[in-house]
């Protein structure tokens, strides 16, 4: 597995560790409807948050958050609504979170940002 691979496998680890110590339900992880794809699903209290992860072994240049762009964030739009239409899930409440780590091996520097962004 390549380096950069490893860095944003053991960053979602991290990012579930973290959810599941804030007593998030961790649904899914990695879940996919081609081509699109949700780092974590988690349930908090009944309402359903899309995560995405983003991991950097530094942030000299940029918030790792920046990277969840306008396009990014349309993706997981979509991505929500295949995923709620699929699981018949109706009228749930939803928002999206984004999660960010910091550092080249655990422990990371985390920033969590609750709901992050509107459904585009």
């Amino acid at each position: 597995m390549a380096l950069h691979n490893e860095l944003g496998q053991a960053g979602e680890n991290a990012a579930c560790q973290y959810l599941i110590e804030r007593d998030y339900h961790i649904v899914e992880r990695n879940w996919r409807c081609h081509p699109l794809e949700v780092d974590i699903i988690a349930d908090d209290w009944g309402e359903l948050v899309f995560v995405e992860v983003k991991t950097r072994s530094d942030d000299r240049w940029e918030d790792p958050a920046a990277a969840v762009d306008r396009y990014k964030q349309e993706s997981l739009s979509l991505a929500a609504i295949a995923y709620i239409r699929r699981r018949r899930l109706g009228n749930i409440p939803f928002r999206f979170d984004i999660i960010t780590l910091v550092g080249s091996e655990p422990p990371f520097r985390i920033r969590h940002y609750i709901d992050a962004f509107s459904l585009c």
